[in-house]
């Protein structure tokens, strides 16, 4: 008997075997080669992408959320990573337009490349998911609203973390040495 813990994996499954492997690539790349990265994302999609700035500070990289007290100017070499899933949240849309008029390149990750703020980006990685733009009718997802998006969200920016350890060189050691020990 399949599980709602299988279905819910099969579903991510899906999503994550639609998706398009150099272009994961090409946003690897992006980042690797940024002097900074600056992140968003709203709400729950907003957790996925903290828990990945956590990671690129463990590989040693210069990264800031958007909200925190620490987080620097934007400017030209720098890199604003925007993760919007349904393709237009009015912050996404205010923040990437402050980025853009600093000169820095913007990367969106989102399931809906048609969206106002993907439109707006220099680099588009898309994750084939559905989000709360569509998440009604006879197709949606057995989990409720963004649930796929942001599941798969985790599991593609893990992938990505495995990506740009090759990438910049950085072993395991290297990144638990960069990791809190005011836990």
């Amino acid at each position: 008997m399949t599980t709602l813990y299988r279905q819910s994996l099969e579903e991510l499954g899906r999503v994550l075997d639609k998706l398009d492997d150099a272009a994961v690539d090409r946003a690897v790349e992006t980042i690797a080669s940024a002097n900074r990265v600056v992140v968003f994302g709203g709400g729950r999609e907003g957790l996925q992408i903290r828990g990945f700035a956590m990671r690129l500070f463990h590989l040693g990289q210069d990264v800031s959320v958007v909200g925190d007290m620490t987080t620097p100017a934007i400017g030209g070499g720098d890199l604003f990573l925007v993760v919007c899933g349904p393709g237009e949240i009015s912050t996404a849309v205010a923040l990437v337009g402050v980025a853009k008029a600093a000169g820095a390149t913007v990367l969106v990750v989102t399931a809906q490349p048609e969206g106002r703020v993907p439109r707006m980006a220099d680099a588009v990685l898309v994750l084939p998911a559905q989000t709360m733009a569509d998440d009604q009718g006879p197709a949606a997802s057995l989990l409720p609203m963004g649930s796929v998006f942001e599941g798969a969200l985790f599991v593609l920016f893990e992938v990505m973390i495995l990506k740009l350890t090759t990438a910049l060189d950085v072993s395991t050691e290297t990144m638990r040495g960069n990791h809190t020990n005011l836990e």
